[in-house]
């Protein structure tokens, strides 16, 4: 197949994250079975046009403030002729509405919605523009398939007007053979983690709250990842008296990150709404219970009280509890661990490709005419 991937970021752009590298996990790998995959993208500041990753071309246009200015018109005058067969939009947060792009088939690929979630996050004018943007792809879209990570994602694209059965759900996959778990890594005490950039909707601030209920004196916090919201959360340490319980580890490596989750006893999301907890998925993987809020997205990538525990969103007293019940207890950490192994090897990224690939070959071989 002759696939165009349309997504605000590519793996080696800064600001990518989960959907990124979905999407080099998927594409990379349909790329290296013999279809040709093209990637139109933002840049950033130094970022070369033009760039080959993961068997994808990469094009880049513009940045992640004005890619949706410049996309249409460079599909337009250099993509438009290369023949292909499907055009997957990545819709994320700002929809591109390629299917007014020309007549090729377009596949809409959704990881999560924002919804009202998104004035938690960015400024007024920011925030309204991505509501309003969500609230016309019913009528845009209408007809398209879809693809999306989750059945929580299904659901809310259901709730906004897309046909159900337009809906075809492809769970995440995750790399198991390299999340796995590690003899003699657990650490002597009871140590959290959170994973992930540090956005105000990502609900962090939550889980300090909840850690400074957590009556486990030598319990500890570790906090890895970048984001605008981080000198908030520092203060909000220093304002709980958490101290050195509380560590900030800014960006780290993907093995550092494995070596993270294997030494701790959970991770902890809070997020009100995610497309899919894949870092719930790796933190199993390495054989460590997830703690997550009971939301869309997350409430799918853990089994409660048997690999985990889902608490109510914004409801810290429950989390620390949650949290407590593993830090008094070293033999259920490990037995939920066992658990989570087995869980998180259901999800793999050859699974997933497979599953996306058969998904376009399908929607390409019953035409357009079958979904307008």
């Amino acid at each position: 197949m002759r696939i165009l991937v349309v997504n605000w970021n590519d793996r080696d752009n800064p600001f990518g994250g989960g959907a990124e590298v979905h999407l080099h996990e998927i594409f990379g790998r349909l790329a290296s079975s013999g279809n040709r995959v093209d990637l139109l993208a933002s840049g950033w500041p130094g970022a070369s046009q033009r760039g080959f990753l993961d068997g994808i071309d990469i094009h880049r246009v513009g940045t992640r403030y004005t890619f949706p200015f410049h996309a249409r018109r460079y599909y337009r005058e250099r993509l438009s002729t290369q023949g292909y067969d499907v055009i997957v939009e990545d819709l994320n947060k700002i929809p591109l509405y390629t299917p007014r792009w020309g007549k090729t088939q377009v596949v809409v690929l959704v990881h999560h919605l924002f919804g009202p979630t998104i004035f938690r996050e960015a400024i007024p004018p920011m925030a309204a523009a991505v509501w309003i943007a969500e609230r016309g792809i019913s009528s845009v879209y209408k007809g398209v398939p879809f693809e999306a990570v989750s059945e929580s994602t299904a659901d809310d694209l259901a709730a906004r007007g897309i046909p159900r059965k337009d809906v075809k759900v492809i769970y995440n996959g995750m790399d198991t053979e390299f999340f796995t778990p590690a003899s003699n890594t657990r650490s002597p005490y009871p140590v959290f983690t959170y994973v992930g950039r540090l956005k105000r909707y990502k609900g962090v601030n939550l889980i300090l709250q909840a850690f400074a209920k957590l009556d486990v004196p030598n319990a500890r916090l570790e906090i890895a990842g970048a984001g605008d919201f981080r000198d908030e959360l520092e203060r909000l340490t220093d304002q709980l008296g958490l101290g050195d319980r509380v560590r900030f580890l800014g960006f780290i490596s993907a093995e550092e990150k494995r070596d993270l989750l294997r030494r701790s006893w959970a991770t902890v999301f809070a997020s009100p709404k995610e497309g899919w907890g894949l870092t719930n998925l790796e933190s199993q993987a390495c054989g460590t219970p997830a703690i997550a809020s009971d939301s869309p997205g997350l409430r799918e990538s853990l089994i409660n009280g048997e690999t985990g525990f889902l608490v109510p969103h914004a409801d810290t007293v429950a989390l620390a509890g949650a949290m407590r019940k593993l830090a008094e207890s070293a033999p259920l950490v490990e037995k939920f661990g066992l658990r989570g192994r087995r869980f998180a090897e259901r999800f793999t990224w050859g699974r997933a490709a497979t599953e996306t690939l058969s998904h376009l070959q399908q929607v390409v071989q019953r035409g357009n005419t079958q979904w307008k």
